[in-house]
């Protein structure tokens, strides 16, 4: 239930200032910061077509998860790549023309009119 008490104006003025001290990460936290810091170890090391890499899963990993999270990665690294599936995890290369999903719409033409 809640407790509703009338207090002094001078509380809402002038509050105590606090001092909240920094969160710890909690262990799943540091775990997807560490590997996001792999995520883009491997992808500063992605710089030709021929360059191919296999992340692999642990039992407590969710496939999906970790495609988007390498997607995320390669976004803010301002890299285009591919993710594939492999029998172990995924394959992740530099996009190719031959290696874009020809699904969904097609992408704008520079001259659209």
């Amino acid at each position: 239930m809640v407790k509703i008490r009338q207090v002094d104006a001078t509380m809402l003025d002038k509050p105590k200032p606090t001092r909240a001290a920094p969160k710890a990460l909690s262990p799943r936290a540091l775990e997807r910061l560490e590997q996001e810091r792999k995520f883009k170890r491997m992808l500063s090391k992605l710089n030709d077509p021929s360059a191919v890499f296999e992340v692999r899963f642990e039992d407590t990993d969710k496939p999906l998860t970790v495609r988007q999270r390498l997607l995320r990665a390669a976004q803010e690294e301002g890299k285009e790549i591919v993710v594939r599936k492999s029998d172990k995890g995924w394959l992740v290369a530099l996009a190719t023309p031959e290696r874009r999903s020809r699904r969904g719409r097609r992408r704008a033409s520079g001259s659209a009119g």
